[in-house]
């Protein structure tokens, strides 16, 4: 089914290359006049290495088919080996002969059928010492392509090349196996080997990779090799390789997640961009698709366009396809309303904070963004696109990330929010903030546990390390072993805040009764669970406090403010 919506992406919704025909970095150009004498001596380099798209060279559309370890030149834009006998100083002489050898048939048969005479002025200076002719600069890059311009025309894109190019990789010509493709369902010449590779998938080769591939007996089947596996002909083989290089190419359609590539489209284009709301959030543009859904202005026929995803990475040479959804516009709209809707929690400052990207919340997840596993990702994108619950593997990562840094982000507390709210749909707007009814005992350890630091920060203000830095993993997993210290030790801090800062101590003291009356005693360990609620509780009253002391220091402001004005009167 990949494979088929692929092919119809192809067919509907991009301009389609010459066959066998792909965009690539073409470095080196040889400029000829109608009779074949060089131009200029030296190579015409078009690379810039300032240009992360041309340092490699300028891109162009190239013949090109997929290779292996034989012989097959590529007609009219190959390496120094193919086009000039060239190769440097570790090449074997004789593969480099041979290869030479092949390139200057396939242009001497292009001549002969085609006629056109740029192609014969490229084959009379081939003809005559190539190597020799050319000033060759000492940095020259062998393993790059070369190809040739005869007065302003490139050779390689003339339709009579072309034809040639597409008519020389036919499959008719190169096996006679007919079978039923698994694409168009036709009975036709199917491809021992795709003639296309798919370039930048995370994992796989540099030169390309392909989808359907079976180099070892274990991956063969029914005595069926290579391609044959899953027989295609050669047009459909083309369309869904190049759909594919065209997504992963595309910005707005794909994103690079952990070693693997996130692409979608959709059947017609309806102006959905997922990416700007998967990369970095735009609160307007959740904003507009809380709205749409309210007002009812989205058209139902966009709510009917089929949605199609895939999860791609590189094993060596092939394609491993790690997920695929097949869906509706529609449902994908209702499940990112769901996804934005978990992810609502206040900010560490006591506004709402802004809805995270994918790469954020993975980040939550591990010390180092290196570290991402494939399936966080994974399980971060079915929530979001399908709306399955989170896996309780992700809350447990967070809690340990928290333990590990004696801290609660927000990207952690918002995964956790979205672990819960995913799995317990009940307690989703519980647990937006700080919620003064919740009297589940690891919630309340939570909150305590960011009273007292409080009331240690305000009576030693300037504090390098609090009683979080030492006893957050402690209280967070057994809180019994260590509330009890924690509480005498705050009982000199609120003395001294009681003479030096009344207003702080009344707020302070208020918060730690609404905490300690309704726990009645501190439990012995905590759960997986119960340490995700702790987290919330302890960032829940962070920022309700932040938020408290921000409206009193407002306050006496003002009330200064007021003072000050009545004094002048």
């Amino acid at each position: 089914m990949l494979l088929k919506r692929l092919k119809e992406f192809a067919d509907t919704r991009i301009k389609m290359p010459p066959v066998l025909y792909t965009e690539t970095p073409v470095r080196y150009i040889i400029e000829l006049d109608g009779n074949g004498s060089l131009l200029t001596p030296r190579p015409t380099d078009t690379a810039d290495p300032a240009n992360p798209k041309t340092k490699r060279g300028q891109r162009r559309l190239v013949p090109q088919i997929q290779r292996t370890v034989g012989v097959k030149p590529l007609l009219l834009a190959d390496k120094a080996d193919y086009t000039l006998g060239l190769g440097n100083e570790n090449a074997k002489l004789d593969r480099v002969a041979a290869c030479n050898t092949a390139y200057m048939d396939m242009v001497t048969r292009c001549a002969e059928q085609t006629n056109a005479p740029e192609v014969l002025a490229v084959l009379r200076f081939l003809h005559n010492t190539p190597a020799e002719q050319l000033d060759i600069p000492k940095d020259f890059d062998y393993g790059a392509l070369i190809t040739f311009r005869v007065g302003e025309t490139f050779v390689a894109d003339l339709p009579a090349v072309r034809a040639f190019w597409a008519a020389q990789n036919a499959p008719d010509g190169e096996s006679s196996i007919v079978m039923q493709c698994i694409v168009c369902g036709e009975q036709r010449p199917v491809l021992p080997r795709l003639q296309g590779k798919i370039k930048g998938v995370p994992g796989g080769q540099t030169s390309g990779t392909s989808i359907i591939s079976a180099n070892a007996v274990a991956f063969e089947s029914y005595g069926l090799e290579a391609s044959l596996i899953a027989p295609t002909c050669a047009d459909c083989g083309e369309r869904f390789t190049k759909a594919l290089n065209y997504l992963l190419a595309d910005p707005s359609s794909r994103m690079f997640l952990a070693g693997s590539a996130f692409i979608y489209w959709t059947r017609e284009d309806v102006g959905f961009d997922l990416m700007a709301l998967f990369d970095k959030p735009d609160p307007d543009r959740v904003r507009l698709l809380f709205e749409s859904a309210r007002s009812g202005k989205q058209s139902t026929n966009i709510d009917d366009t089929a949605f199609y995803a895939t999860s791609l990475s590189g094993s060596g040479a092939r394609v491993v396809v790690r997920d695929w959804i097949d869906t509706t516009l529609g449902e994908v709209q209702a499940n990112l309303r769901r996804w934005f809707t978990w992810q609502r929690i206040i900010s560490p400052y006591g506004d709402e904070a802004r809805p995270l990207g994918m790469f954020q919340l993975a980040t939550a997840t591990v010390r180092d963004a290196k570290d991402i596993l494939p399936t966080t990702h994974q399980a971060l994108l079915n929530a979001a696109l399908r709306g399955t619950p989170l896996p309780w593997g992700l809350l447990y990562q967070a809690v340990r990330r928290n333990r590990a840094e004696q801290s609660v982000t927000q990207q952690r507390a918002t995964l956790i929010k979205i672990v819960f709210a995913s799995r317990l749909p009940q307690e989703e707007d519980r647990m937006t903030q700080l919620d003064m009814t919740n009297a589940n005992p690891a919630y309340l350890c939570g909150r305590l546990l960011a009273v007292l630091e409080d009331i240690q920060r305000a009576a030693i203000p300037g504090a390098k390390a609090t009683i979080v830095d030492r006893f957050f993993g402690t209280a967070s997993s057994a809180p019994a072993s260590v509330f009890g210290r924690l509480m005498r030790g705050a009982q000199p801090h609120l003395s001294k805040l009681e003479r030096d800062n009344h207003g702080a101590y009344m707020r302070l003291q208020r918060s730690l009764e609404s905490i300690t009356v309704p726990l009645s005693s501190f439990p012995r360990t905590l759960t997986l669970e119960e340490q995700g609620l702790f987290s919330l509780g302890y960032y829940h009253q962070r920022a309700h406090e932040r938020t408290e002391a921000k409206a009193a220091s407002e306050r006496k402001r003002a009330g200064q403010a007021e003072a000050a004005n009545d004094t002048t009167l």
